[in-house]
């Protein structure tokens, strides 16, 4: 593996039991052991500091259950996951408490992953209160209160509770929580897909801004082509729970060779230059 790669991936598999026995039944044969699907197949990458790699497929191919194993929410049944050198899959303890804060996520459902009971102040700072147990409750304060100006939304939105908020504004309150610690890495997983277009177009464009002004490296998951082109600098395109292909946005999205990437462009009136 590269030696200068902020996050390093080899051979990522898992595979999850579906219990198959009732359908042999069914259709007279003798019952069947549980059968395995597999949902992430042999994933390899690395990425550099700076870069931002899009991962683009149907739904259903793998692409939440990579993410969640690169940021430990489920461990993989195997492969090798290295963050700045440091073994990121087999780290525990004090050591998995450092790393954590230094890759994040931005999830998919803006609403279910905001804590309806907590105010607004709270939800952004409590990565500061797990993380930086020594800090101040009004230090906390400040420094959420700065992150949520710095994604378009004013002081004010801290006593406030997340139903009071639109879908974009409350994709927003998680992206502030996500970058509060200042990671160097964020996995964001269908940031836009539960949004409506032109709001999902001004949360891309603040990703960007972010990932720019805070040096982020970035993995945006997503079903859409078109979102993927606007930010990524690297492209892999997943099927069936393996990478099909990838490279440069540009080899990618202009000259695709797998027929599965040249159908998912096909299907796509334009993409964004």
């Amino acid at each position: 593996m590269a030696g200068d790669a902020l996050l390093e991936v080899r051979d990522l598999r898992k595979s999850y039991a579906t219990a198959v026995g009732a359908i042999h039944q069914a259709e007279g044969d003798p019952p069947a052991a549980d059968a395995g699907f597999v949902g992430v197949d042999g994933v390899t990458f690395s990425l550099a500091p700076g870069e931002t790699l899009g991962i683009v497929g149907e739904s259903g191919c793998g692409k939440t259950t990579l993410a969640r194993m690169l940021l430990r929410l489920i461990e993989p049944d195997s492969g090798e996951m290295r963050f700045r050198g440091q073994h990121w899959r087999g780290a525990r303890g004090a050591d998995l408490r450092v790393l954590r804060r230094r890759i994040q996520m931005v999830f998919q459902d803006p609403i279910a992953s905001l804590n309806a009971r907590m105010r607004v102040g709270a939800i952004v700072g409590e990565p500061l209160a797990i993380h930086e147990p020594g800090l101040s409750r009004a230090d906390r304060h400040a420094r959420a209160a700065k992150m949520l100006e710095a994604v378009g939304l004013g002081a004010e939105a801290l006593d406030r509770y997340p139903h009071e908020f639109s879908g974009g504004q409350r994709q927003r309150i998680g992206i502030a929580r996500a970058l509060i610690l200042r990671p160097e890495l964020v996995v964001a997983d269908e940031p836009v897909s539960a949004l409506d277009v032109s709001v999902g177009a001004q949360i891309i464009e603040l990703l960007d801004r972010l990932r720019r002004e805070l040096s982020l490296t970035l993995i945006l998951i997503s079903h859409s082509l078109p979102v993927v082109a606007q930010l990524a600098t690297r492209v892999a395109v997943m099927q069936a729970g393996r990478f099909v292909e990838s490279g440069t946005a540009d080899q990618v999205l202009q000259s695709p060779q797998h027929p599965y990437t040249q159908a998912l462009i096909a299907a796509v009136p334009e993409i964004p230059a």
